[in-house]
């Protein structure tokens, strides 16, 4: 199997690994207690939270440790705004399920959740946005970075523009990080998700960043944990696991970022030699991920996915309601029959051009199979 699919598959750090085993195996306690061993449980998440405050480029109290992304999104939105008098919200069409879902749960409660296009090259409009804007207007959220079409946000100027008229801003950043470098400082957000299997942390394991002075709501209840906000014993080995993962990220984002956004351009030149003007890159023009494209091919994405089975792609999987693909795609101008020719590619950190060439082969195979066919 050639792994070439980063979002889908990939694995821990062996470092990473390693650093969480012995809070599995020796270091059971749980921090917050009196004794020694307690302590030096606590010792050891606090400088996890500066290892990924490191990543982050932020302060350790700022840091909220959470289940993943998903969790991060929904504490930052309805922490937010669930004790609030019903308002209204402002959200992207390329958001993730866990915020278009979050938002859409104030629905009910008198909210109005307006959703706000990007143009066909990916790419939110600042000033558009900033006009939808309005005296009773909450929240605008707005992603870094799309995990399907890769494209980069205009995060700063979005933020620059509702702070000017007192709108708070989440960005949800989880594909972003450990891919190019982030900081929370430039983006300007008042509260950023983080997710560690992203960057080859464990799975379940999260940050939300909460610039500080923002004051969040707690969304589930219990033992109060995390600065009040998460209730209940904290995962110490994920969020060890996350606190190695990320300062693996800080130390490697950048070189990442050149390499792995070098190779994307090869295996796109490289298909686009094979296979001409039958296949095309979704928003290629755009500033993207260094990782990530989204490749319209000459026939149907999920028969190609099967011919090329050694490969691990992504294919749009569900048209009502839309999927993450399908969404994505739609926002760009995409047909329903393009969206059904489209595969979603990614690379990790230890991509090589030996797979890449070995999968330009396949998917070229692959599709000429179901031409001729």
């Amino acid at each position: 199997m050639i792994y070439l699919d980063f979002n889908r598959t990939t694995p821990m750090a062996p470092s990473v690994m390693e650093a969480m085993k012995p809070y599995w195996l020796t270091h059971f306690m749980l921090p917050g207690q009196g004794h020694p061993h307690a302590q030096a449980v606590g010792e050891a998440l606090e400088n996890a939270r500066e290892g990924v405050a490191l990543l982050a480029g932020c302060e350790p109290f700022e840091i909220v440790f959470t289940g993943g992304g998903t969790e991060a999104n929904n504490l930052a939105i309805l922490g937010l705004l669930a004790s609030q008098p019903a308002g209204h919200v402002l959200v992207t069409a390329l958001e993730h399920d866990s915020v278009l879902g979050a938002a859409s749960s104030l629905v009910p409660k008198g909210w109005e959740v307006e959703t706000i296009g990007c143009d066909s090259d990916g790419v939110v409009d600042p000033e558009v946005l900033a006009a939808k804007i309005r005296a009773n207007t909450k929240m605008v959220c707005v992603q870094l970075a799309n995990p399907v079409i890769g494209t980069i946000q205009p995060v700063r100027d979005i933020a620059d523009l509702c702070h000017n008229r007192g709108v708070p801003v989440h960005c949800d950043a989880t594909q972003a990080f450990g891919k190019m470098p982030v900081d929370v400082m430039t983006l300007r957000a008042d509260t950023v998700s983080i997710s560690g299997h992203k960057f080859y942390g464990p799975k379940g394991s999260g940050a939300l960043y909460v610039r500080r002075g923002l004051h969040l709501s707690p969304i589930g209840f219990g033992e109060p944990r995390e600065m009040g906000l998460r209730p209940g014993a904290e995962n110490v080995p994920a969020c060890i696991g996350l606190g190695a993962a990320a300062s693996l990220a800080a130390r490697c984002a950048g070189d990442v970022e050149v390499g792995i956004g070098d190779l994307r351009d090869y295996f796109s030149n490289g298909l686009i030699s094979t296979l001409g003007d039958k296949v095309s890159i979704v928003c290629e023009d755009s500033i993207r991920l260094p990782n990530t494209m989204a490749v319209e091919m000459p026939g149907d994405a999920k028969r190609i996915q099967r011919a090329a089975r050694q490969l691990a792609i992504a294919t749009a999987q569900s048209d009502s309601p839309p999927d993450e693909i399908t969404r994505a795609l739609r926002a760009v101008g995409k047909s329903s029959a393009q969206i059904g020719r489209t595969i979603r590619l990614s690379l990790g950190w230890t991509s090589s051009r030996d797979q890449v060439d070995r999968a330009i082969e396949l998917l070229a195979d692959a599709a000429d199979g179901i031409v001729a066919a």
